[in-house]
């Protein structure tokens, strides 16, 4: 997924709307007690800026559709920067803040609670939420979770492995790619699901960088990739990627794999990377802000990210049929604490290089 740097409009409005706002702009039941007293609010105000949510990622781009035809009068604006940019973005403007919300890998919502640039906010939903996928406060929450699964292309693979002990079978030798777990975000992630599956987890991740030694061992894995290898997965060029669940899904959906591309969760486990959002501290639009944000975590928006191949963060959405389909309930998949995660870095980098370099 390439970012792009820009802001622009999600939708506009006629300077005549603009100067003729409706009381409310829907009818029929509230989404949760106090939509329409807050939407009062915000239309004083009349504009969010939503940072890094890009409307080709996770669906944003019908999220900005749904909240722009139930709230006509709010004028939706966002960027496309980058987790990390996000947080120096939101740390270099603090004394005047131009975000209202800010979107992110859970790790880079972390540094940003941190740095002390998001605000306490609980929308809709948040007792509903794991309790690692939230600071107890609400200065970020998860909205939505990719999973680590294998991506296999069946032209190149005769038997699909279902589990993480089937990748070690020599029938696989030199057909795994995987990311780098020292440079990358997703190789981090998938080493944590590698533990799990194997006695460990994020407070031992040294189960998950030994089965990773006995792969290369075995001499299964094709290489190691520095960046997201998904173009050469589309050209055939991968036979097994140990990635995220959604780009084999988009690979298989939208991009013309077809019945090529096969995704599997591993049978003995796998994590569930979160992805958050957070009220920008002093923003300028915080009633707009909030009520994006419900918006999102209400089971219309979360209902939305699951046509996009991401998972909802909030237990017991209802997906509609063909979508579920697509994306099987998977009781193996573990919330990853991305605190702790985060914590152990530096030693699955070394624990990764032990294993792994020279194999």
């Amino acid at each position: 997924m390439q970012r792009r740097h820009l802001i622009q409009a999600a939708g506009s409005l006629p300077l005549a709307a603009l100067a003729a706002r409706t009381a409310f702009a829907f009818d029929g039941p509230e989404l949760y007690v106090g939509e329409k007293a807050l939407y009062a609010e915000a239309q004083k105000e009349g504009l969010c800026v939503s940072f890094d949510t890009g409307p080709e990622w996770a669906n944003w781009k019908s999220l900005f559709r749904d909240f722009k035809k139930r709230y006509p009068d709010i004028e939706l604006t966002y960027n496309d920067i980058g987790s990390a940019a996000t947080v120096v973005a939101l740390e270099k403007t603090r004394r005047r803040p131009q975000a209202d919300t800010a979107y992110y890998f859970a790790a880079s919502a972390v540094d940003a609670a941190r740095k002390d640039v998001v605000a306490p906010f609980k929308p809709v939903s948040f007792d509903k939420l794991p309790a690692v996928f939230k600071e107890p406060e609400g200065r970020w929450f998860t909205i939505h979770t990719l999973n680590i699964a294998f991506l296999i292309n069946k032209k190149l693979v005769k038997n699909i492995p279902a589990s993480w002990a089937d990748l070690l079978k020599p029938e696989y030798k030199n057909t795994v790619v995987y990311l780098d777990p020292r440079s990358t975000g997703i190789g981090q992630v998938l080493t944590f699901a590698a533990a799990y599956a194997n006695g460990g987890g994020v407070d031992n991740v040294q189960p998950g960088t030994d089965y990773l030694g006995k792969l290369h061992s075995a001499g299964n894995v094709l290489r190691v990739e520095g960046t997201t290898p998904y173009a050469k997965f589309l050209k055939g060029e991968i036979p097994i990627w140990i990635s995220y669940e959604n780009d084999g899904l988009k690979a298989k959906y939208v991009d013309g794999m077809g019945d090529a591309a096969e995704v599997v969760i591993p049978k003995e486990a796998s994590v569930a990377a979160p992805y958050a959002i957070s009220l920008v501290k002093n923003g300028p639009n915080p009633n707009a802000g909030k009520l994006w944000l419900n918006f999102i975590m209400s089971e219309a928006g979360q209902s939305l990210f699951a046509q996009g191949f991401v998972r909802p963060a909030v237990p017991g959405t209802p997906l509609a049929p063909d979508v579920a389909a697509r994306m099987p309930a998977a009781p193996q998949v573990r919330p990853l604490d991305v605190v702790k995660a985060s914590e152990r870095k530096a030693e699955v980098d070394r624990l990764w290089a032990q294993a792994t370099v020279g194999k």
